[in-house]
């Protein structure tokens, strides 16, 4: 039989994401970055999500985060903008939950921004209503089937 050549199995891989509790610094955007909120995932290491000047693009997961780093819909991220191509973007980092309350503290992401949610802002339907999707019948009705 062959020798393995491999450096250990896919416990070996898990183990790698032990130093993801500690506290790191607070990255800001700079010139040709943008924030953005995950509206939903695509798959291939894709996802499309709104950025905070209003513009609705296709980002694209780094190598780097990919696998790696799980982004949900809701999640804040920070994006790098592509001059070439206005729809389209690239995810540089993924905001913890902590991170995205005190980036909306210092006034980075505007107050309508909802954080906390799996839902990105404006996709909630039954919020000015519960309307139900319930057909009820009475007992002829059903006498009748």
């Amino acid at each position: 039989m062959p020798k393995n050549k491999g450096k250990g199995g896919k416990n070996r891989k898990r183990g790698k994401n032990e130093a993801d509790d500690e506290k790191r610094e607070l990255v800001f955007k700079e010139d040709g970055q943008e924030y953005a909120q995950v509206l939903r995932m695509l798959g291939n290491g894709r996802c499309e999500a709104m950025c905070i000047d209003g513009t609705k693009r296709l980002c694209h997961i780094r190598g780097k985060m990919h696998k790696k780093v799980w982004i949900a819909a809701g999640d804040i991220i920070l994006v790098g903008l592509r001059d070439y191509q206005d729809d389209k973007a690239d995810v540089i980092l993924k905001y913890m939950p902590d991170e995205a309350r005190l980036l909306k503290a210092y006034g980075e992401l505007p107050d309508s921004t909802r954080l906390n949610e799996g839902i990105a802002a404006g996709l909630d339907e039954e919020e000015d209503g519960a309307v139900d999707d319930y057909i009820e019948f009475e007992d002829e009705d059903i006498d009748k089937i």
